[in-house]
């Protein structure tokens, strides 16, 4: 009986998939010429933006993972991050880099964490629902500045998204809550045990620093192809969303339903956004009778939620490993929603008496390949790198003395 159940709950999944991509194929044949510059728009910021600011995180993390240097760091690290989010200091790696590069680098490096061993499942499901972050750039760049046209509200942006971020992660601290992570035994001097274990790492992964890095190279190449035909996908399927006419049906259908006033443009915004954040943002700022509170409200909201396009790529890795990808989701809806909460309290705080004349709903894009600002973008993505790297360890250092004083006295 059970197996019927399963075979049938198959049958009609799969049925519903065909469906789905009969209907995508039918919209591209009937809206070729949308769909093309759609899908070329989306190549454009795959390789001019995504590639040369991911493409370094993603093969220095293979090689410091390789190295052994999570390891250390991990055990001089344990005591800031075990008390406020239960997982070890190796934690600290994944969130350091996710909120400085952006999605969906932390996933990236949680899966290849969880995938070496690294970390237990259960630390893994607890990294993922705070260490999967938007980055600073596209905050302040795309939305405070590119859209809303002033700079001055990238704190209203910044803040809820991390506060909302590291809030889902002291809820999810109590995830499993009987199992704890098992420190570290270390000597009265944390550096020794530090260093053992950064040897003991090397010798169980012995392999070349070329062997290594030729893998980062690969692992990281391969990621940016996923990426990059997730985006494609995305940008076409938006387009054909928001051409579809369907749609407006359906958004209408809701509206009826829905117990508080929403007008349909707003409804069509944030369905967009939940599939691609920067055309929802987009779409949300343009909007012409909905106050800045609000506005910003459902922004926060959908770069915490960060959209399908996102968990694609997200899931795309965590498939790899045996870790709960509704979970994630989950927590990503959470992230949003207290994003969108701390917006409120924050706007009404310091942002309450701002007012914003004239909008300007245009992201900086490049639409031809530029070979001087590819370069451009690609060292100050690694130059971003090394600035974090040896933040981190300053920051793991100081963390290890203050720790070792404690054990002295």
């Amino acid at each position: 009986m059970e197996k019927n159940k399963i075979f049938k709950k198959g049958y009609v999944s799969t049925i519903i998939y065909i469906i789905i991509i009969i209907w995508f194929l039918l919209n591209i044949i009937s809206l070729p010429q949308n769909c093309i510059e759609a899908a070329h728009s989306g190549l454009l910021t795959w390789f001019n933006i995504v590639i040369p600011s991911l493409l370094p995180f993603f093969i220095t993390s293979e090689l410091l993972i390789g190295l052994g240097f999570v390891d250390f760091i991990g055990i001089l690290l344990e005591p800031a991050m075990s008390p406020i989010f239960n997982v070890s200091g190796k934690g600290a790696f994944p969130l350091a880099m996710s909120v400085t590069s952006g999605y969906p680098v932390g996933v990236k490096i949680i899966s290849n964490l969880r995938k070496n061993n690294h970390i237990t499942r259960i630390e893994a499901q607890r990294l993922l629902s705070f260490c999967s972050t938007s980055g600073p750039i596209f905050m302040i760049g795309a939305i405070a500045t590119g859209m809303l046209n002033d700079p001055s509200l990238s704190p209203l942006i910044i803040l809820p998204h991390y506060l909302g971020a590291l809030t889902v992660g002291i809820i999810f601290r109590f995830y499993k809550k009987g199992k704890k992570i098992t420190p570290y035994l270390h000597e009265q001097n944390i550096f020794k045990t530090a260093f053992k274990q950064l040897f003991k790492s090397r010798t169980k992964n012995n392999k070349s620093l070329g062997i290594l890095l030729s893998q980062g190279v690969k692992e990281g190449i391969n990621s940016m192809l996923v990426i990059g035909g997730f985006i494609v996908f995305y940008s076409v399927l938006v387009e054909i969303l928001n051409s579809a006419f369907f749609l407006n049906l359906i958004i209408k259908k809701i509206i009826s339903i829905l117990p508080i006033n929403t007008d349909q443009k707003t409804l069509k915004a944030l369905i967009t956004g939940s599939f691609e954040i920067t055309i929802g943002c987009k779409k949300i700022v343009e909007l012409k009778e909905v106050s800045l509170l609000c506005k910003i409200m459902m922004i926060n909201f959908l770069i915490g939620w960060s959209g399908f396009s996102i968990h694609s790529q997200a899931l795309s890795f965590l498939n790899e490993t045996d870790l709960n990808s509704k979970l994630y989701v989950f927590s990503k809806f959470l992230h949003g929603s207290f994003a969108s909460l701390y917006t409120f309290f924050i706007y009404n705080f310091k942002y309450k008496d701002i007012v914003i004349t004239s909008f300007n709903p245009n992201i900086i894009s490049l639409e031809t390949f530029s070979f001087p600002n590819w370069i451009n973008t690609l060292i100050s993505s690694i130059q971003l790198e090394f600035f974090i790297i040896i933040s981190i360890l300053l920051y793991a250092i100081i963390i290890g003395l203050i720790n070792t004083v404690i054990k002295v006295k």
